[in-house]
């Protein structure tokens, strides 16, 4: 990705119009990098001061906080709450940004703040000062044993990153870039040097540079380089001087793959380029589904292991069931043993290891030869045939009991694994968490701390005829809209025989449109482990025929009555009618 001092640039001009004169409402830290300004006007700016994608933008992706703020988070409460941004700027050619921040302290003083944002990789951090440039404090301090050329702590006076011995593009003049240009030795590899010779250029815009003076990527200097090389350079010059950026999306398939401010033509047509509105929604679409699988990963981790294994446990005892309940479908044979030896008993004598008589219950007449315990007498080994025949027929019974259960839960646990996968805030986990407290499946640790209960809302949506479509966010969840939320009117979507949430269409006791119907099952169809699938079964009935057995696990419903319609799943449409 193409975050450098430029992109940088292009960025904070945007950012410039819409965040001087607003006003700070609220702060959140929603995870140990990322924090969150809620503005007044219904703004939320996002600053990542992490090492996995550091940057600032706008962004309207929903993102849960946590219950329990985090000490820096407090820290800039207390600073920055009702403080109002000032200015937006960078130092030329640095990946560093300053945000500007008059505010008053709990005398009422005025005071001036600046945020900075140090962009940098793995070096960056988030750099809280006062009005003297002093170090309040940083989400990542640096002690002289991490670093001996730059230490970052509260009490010492902030300074910018040391430069390297580089120089911005837009520094010389035509005349000396060319005459740069003419000087690079031959068989240099061109982007190298680009990277080696200007401050602020990122790998992709070197290569771009390149593949236009000279039609490929790892071109090398020669006696016919310069001019092309030094015309390309110009024009990307003249874009930074002009400020003439184009917010550019590039990706594989339906998947966003790089960003850029300006379009890219090194890949050919095995990257589609889309033009953006804008910086800040081009960064929300990069990076929404990408830091919601990561956060997913990290916070579901424990979450899915857990499942996961009483998956696999409960798989492998439904296995062993079935095979002994394959075995008790040959009792037949014990009790003709039995009564087999019960007819010959007359010609048996105790030690005896076998008996061959006549079958009497084949219709050919054939001879069988039943195994005995020499250790028994006859009648005693007749009563053991007898007894293993009636243990077998009763072990059917509770073979096919214990199996059902089984079923049951891996059924069960298969949709909790489904809901793991398509959790989307630290809510979300805890509902899941809980469940799974309440099943049985984790066990609740006496020393740790109570997690806050706070009410956990369905996704709401809103058909393009206006009617409230909600859809459930987990198994717990699933019950309370079927069985309490919705009326009895209303209706009902499942994908059939996939998990996947329980969608409810308020009806309000009317028929409802076929646009609505075909709505709220494409919304079933993509909040269930079929979402990336087409033409999918999709069941939909009134609630009142849908029925939860009594002890059934939470999620679970039986329902007879219903349509089906098939539908593929569109994450345009379902982007269109959610309810933010």
């Amino acid at each position: 990705m193409a975050f450098d001092a430029i992109f940088l640039r292009a960025l904070v001009r945007e950012l410039e119009g819409e965040l001087v004169g607003s006003r700070i409402e609220k702060i959140h830290q929603i995870t140990r990098d990322q924090i969150i300004f809620h503005l007044r006007g219904d703004k939320r700016l996002l600053i990542n001061g992490g090492s996995n994608a550091p940057r600032l933008q706008l962004t309207c992706a929903v993102r849960d906080n946590p219950a329990q703020p985090p000490m820096f988070c407090m820290l800039l409460r207390k600073h920055l709450t009702g403080g109002r941004i000032t200015a937006v700027t960078q130092p030329e050619s640095e990946r560093v940004a300053l945000l500007q921040i008059d505010s008053r302290d709990e005398l009422g003083v005025l005071s001036q703040r600046t945020l900075v944002l140090e962009a940098m990789g793995r070096a960056a951090n988030l750099i809280l000062l006062d009005g003297d440039g002093r170090i309040i404090e940083c989400l990542r301090r640096v002690d002289f044993e991490m670093s001996e050329k730059r230490q970052v702590l509260p009490g010492l006076f902030y300074h910018l990153p040391p430069t390297p011995e580089k120089r911005p593009l837009t520094e010389p003049d035509e005349a000396v870039l060319f005459d740069m240009v003419r000087a690079i030795a031959p068989d240099t590899q061109l982007d190298k040097w680009l990277l080696d010779t200007f401050l602020g250029i990122s790998p992709l815009i070197a290569r771009e540079v390149v593949f236009r003076a000279l039609g490929e990527t790892d071109a090398r200097a020669d006696e016919n380089s310069a001019k092309p090389l030094f015309d390309a350079l110009c024009d990307l010059r003249r874009r930074i001087l002009e400020n003439d950026f184009e917010p550019t999306l590039l990706l594989r398939g339906d998947t966003p793959a790089e960003y850029t401010f300006m379009p890219v033509t090194q890949y050919g047509a095995s990257l589609v380029q889309r033009r953006e509105s804008g910086f800040s929604q081009m960064l929300d679409a990069f990076y929404e589904t990408r830091e919601r699988l990561e956060r997913n990963r990290q916070r579901g981790q424990e979450l899915t292991r857990a499942a996961a294994t009483a998956r696999d446990r409960t798989a492998r005892k439904l296995a062993m069931q079935e095979r002994e309940y394959a075995a008790t479908q040959e009792r037949e044979t014990l009790r003709i043993k039995g009564d087999i030896i019960t007819a010959n008993l007359y010609r048996m004598k105790r030690g005896e290891s076998s008996l061959t008589a006549q079958n009497f219950y084949d219709e050919s007449g054939a001879d069988i030869t039943v195994a005995l315990d020499p250790l028994l007498t006859p009648q005693q080994n007749a009563a053991r045939y007898y007894k293993q025949y009636n243990k077998a027929k009763t072990a059917e019974r509770v073979l096919r009991e214990q199996m059902a259960r089984a079923a049951a839960d891996l059924e069960y646990l298969e949709s909790v694994l489904h809901e793991l996968s398509a959790a989307e805030t630290e809510q979300d986990f805890a509902d899941i968490r809980a469940e799974l407290l309440t099943s049985g499946y984790l066990r609740r640790d006496a020393k740790a701390k109570r997690e806050q209960k706070r009410p956990s809302r369905p996704r709401e949506f809103r058909s393009t005829a206006g009617l409230r479509i909600l859809v459930g966010r987990n198994n717990a969840q699933n019950d309370m809209l079927t069985t309490r939320t919705a009326q009895k009117s209303d209706l009902w979507f499942h994908t059939q025989k996939i998990h996947g949430s329980h969608v409810i269409l308020e009806t309000g006791g009317a028929s409802a449109d076929e646009q609505s119907i075909l709505e709220a099952a494409n919304l079933a169809a993509f909040f269930s482990r079929a979402g990336q699938g087409s033409g999918v079964p999709v069941d939909y009935t009134p609630v009142r025929y849908v029925k939860k057995p009594a002890g059934a696990r939470p999620g679970m419903v039986v329902y007879e009555t219903y349509r089906t319609v098939y539908v593929t799943p569109d994450e345009g449409l379902v982007k269109r009618l959610f309810v933010k």
